[in-house]
This record gives structure tokens, C-alpha cells and sequence, in this order.
């Protein structure tokens, strides 16, 4: 299968399967595709304390072992790592342009958390910007630290993530659709258009920030220690697996209307479920590929970009004009910033959709190491 028919059948599937869902158990399907989105038509669960504590125990037995396995590979080697990086560090130093990316996302934030008259013309638009200084920041980051850059030495494949970002994140509004699980402030008295262009500039921002993250943490020892050799994974029949993970994600997706407030994580995981594991069946490497030979960086360092990235989309929406708001079943409570604390699990799986969508649609594969 070529890669255009992997990328063609992921959208037909992830756009098809929610809809057929919708019109099989007779929901009248033109709210779903309400644009601009505003009717509440999905009841959510008040919160519960034995899914809380269910769903924190299973990220913990997720996520704990990576972080036990960094942990007590960086304490055995506290020193090694502090002279690596003082030699990392060594006459290398932060660049001017970069220094112009934090003055400028400074001034954005400034902007977007007050309410001055003069500026009211803009404070509806800070996303953008705050975006972009951010993803400059992080360059001029990667940069002081390798002397190389994506934004710099990789400018095609930089300028292509701004479009492709757009893309994927309006298919995770669709997504959103079906569960409704955050909706946005202010939006009620703009036009179908309006709305539409007001939003693709800000959701452009989304993989470029991620991927510019990820490719700043590589290069830190601290971060991903001791998993290039964790627990290898190999996986026998592995078209018969791949085959029954895609067979179960085409019927999460398929059921997600029917039941959103049970089957909501699906928005985050199904997603990354059918690219995986249409990859696998087209015999194409994945972003999961190197589990085989036990190394985790893969996995770890854009799940761990997206979170990074998370804290801050949370931070400089949590006091924005325009902003978004959640409603999430069974687990809202405990809210850092608008985000429910268990909530930021959720950047974890979509970090690493971040990586496979830009590894699929630009034929540039993150390895955890070097791409």
C-alpha cells in the first residue's frame, strides 16, 4: 500500500467512522457537523472518585516505569552526565535571534493576560503570537545547545509542519465533535468563515511547537536516560496484532457517539491507533518501530514534548480573552489552570501523533535520537 493510500484511508476512516456511528444509532447528525460549533448537546458525568483513582493508577503503571528507569539511571550517573554536559555546553552561546524570541513572547503574554484599552484590538489574537515566540525560543534552545537547528537547517520540512498542523488539529476539532470535551469562549457571534480563519492560524502552531520541543530535548542526556535499552517489545504475528488493533480503533471510533462519556480518550488514542497500525500493514516503519530493539526514545521524548507544550498552551490560555474551556467526564477536578489535572495525560499519546502524522505525511520518521 502506497503512503498516499495510508494517508488517504486514516482520514476516511477517523472523518467516516464517528459519522456512520452517529446515523446507525439515529442521532440527528447535523449537529455533529454544526460549524461554527455551538450547541451543548452531550451530558457529561459528574465526577467520580473510583474512575479518578482508576485511571490515575493505570497511567502510573503506564508512565512509572520510564520515569523510575530515567531516575535511577540519572543518580548512577550524576557525574559523567554534569561533565557531558559542561562539554555540550562549552563556548556555545544563546543566540540574538533568540533572545528577540523570549523579549517578543514576553510582550504577547503581557498582552493577552491584561485588558488594556489601547490593545483591545488584538487581545483576542495572542495565541498566534505567543506561538510563534515560543517555537523561536526553542529553536534558538536547540541551537545554543547542537549549533544546529530544525528552523535553520531544516527549513522545508519546518515550513511544512505549519499546514499539516493546521490539518491534524482541525481533525481533532471533528473529533471533539462527538464528545465535546472542551469548547471555546467568544466564538458565538462569528460567521462560518470568520471562525474558520480565526482558527487555522492558531492550530498551524500546534506540530511545529511539539517537534521543535522534542528536537530541543534530545540532545539532554537527563532526559531519556537508560531507556535506549528498556524492555524490548517484539510483537509475534504481528499483522494479526496490527490487524486487531486496527479492527478495534475503527470500532472505538465508530461507537464513540454512542457512548462519549466512556469512550472519550479514544479522541487522543484511535487516531495514533490507525496510523500505527495501517503503517504496520503496509509494511512501513512506525513511530513505535523501535521498541523492538528496546529503545523508548522514540515514545518517550514527543510524548514528553507534547506535555512541556501542554503546560504551556494551559498556562497562557488559563487567563487569555479568547479561550478554552473543558468538560470531562468522571475526572474533572484538581484543575491546573482550565486543564483537569488527569487531563494532561492526554498530551502524551498526542505527542507521539504529532511524531507519526509528520512521519507519515513528510517521510521524515522521528527516531527518539536523530531523524
Amino acid at each position: 500500500m502506497s503512503r498516499a493510500c495510508v494517508i488517504c484511508l486514516f482520514l476516511a476512516l477517523v472523518l467516516g467512522l464517528p459519522l456512520l456511528g452517529v446515523l446507525w444509532i439515529g442521532e440527528p447528525i447535523g449537529r455533529y457537523l454544526e460549524f461554527t460549533p455551538r450547541t451543548h448537546y452531550v451530558q457529561h458525568e459528574p465526577f467520580s472518585w473510583p474512575v479518578f483513582i482508576a485511571l490515575t493508577l493505570l497511567i502510573a503503571l503506564v508512565v512509572g516505569p520510564i520515569f523510575l528507569r530515567i531516575a535511577r539511571t540519572n543518580l548512577r550517573r550524576v557525574s559523567p552526565l554534569i561533565q557531558h554536559s559542561a562539554l555540550n555546553t562549552q563556548h556555545r552561546g544563546f543566540p540574538t535571534w533568540g533572545w528577540l524570541g523570549i523579549g517578543w513572547t514576553g510582550l504577547w503574554w503581557v498582552v493577552a493576560w491584561t485588558r488594556f484599552s489601547e490593545m483591545a484590538a488584538v487581545q483576542e489574537h495572542t495565541f498566534t503570537p505567543l506561538w510563534l515566540g515560543y517555537i523561536v525560543t526553542v529553536n534558538a534552545a536547540t541551537f545554543a545547545r547542537t549549533r544546529r537547528c530544525m528552523m535553520l537547517h531544516r527549513p522545508r520540512y519546518f515550513l511544512s509542519l505549519f499546514p499539516l498542523s493546521a490539518v491534524l488539529w482541525w481533525l481533532f476539532e471533528y473529533l471533539n465533535r462527538f464528545v465535546q470535551n472542551w469548547y471555546y469562549v467568544g466564538i458565538g457571534e462569528l460567521s462560518s468563515l470568520e471562525y474558520f480563519f480565526r482558527a487555522t492560524l492558531p492550530f498551524s502552531m500546534v506540530l511545529p511547537a511539539v517537534l521543535s520541543t522534542a528536537e530541543l530535548l534530545i540532545p539532554y542526556p537527563t532526559v531519556s536516560a537508560g531507556i535506549n535499552q528498556f524492555g524490548p517489545m517484539r510483537l509475534y504475528n504481528t499483522k494479526q496484532v496490527s490487524w486487531s488493533i486496527l479492527i478495534l480503533s475503527c470500532l472505538g471510533l465508530f461507537i464513540i457517539g454512542r457512548w462519549p462519556n466512556y469512550l472519550f480518550p479514544l479522541v487522543w488514542v484511535g487516531p495514533l491507533l490507525l496510523v500505527v497500525s495501517l503503517q504496520e500493514l503496509s509494511g512501513r516503519p512506525t513511530v513505535l518501530s523501535s521498541l523492538a530493539q528496546g529503545d523508548w526514545r522514540s515514545v518517550w521524548i514527543p510524548a514528553l514534548a507534547a506535555l512541556v507544550c501542554g503546560f504551556f498552551w494551559e498556562l497562557w490560555n488559563w487567563k487569555s480573552l479568547a479561550h478554552w474551556e473543558y468538560a470531562i467526564p468522571f475526572v474533572h477536578r484538581f484543575q491546573l489552570f482550565e486543564m483537569p489535572l488527569l487531563g494532561y495525560a492526554g498530551y502524551l499519546p498526542f505527542g507521539l501523533e504529532c511524531a507519526a502524522v509528520a512521519g507519515l505525511c513528510l517521510r521524515c520518521r522521528f527516531s527518539g535520537g536523530v531523524e
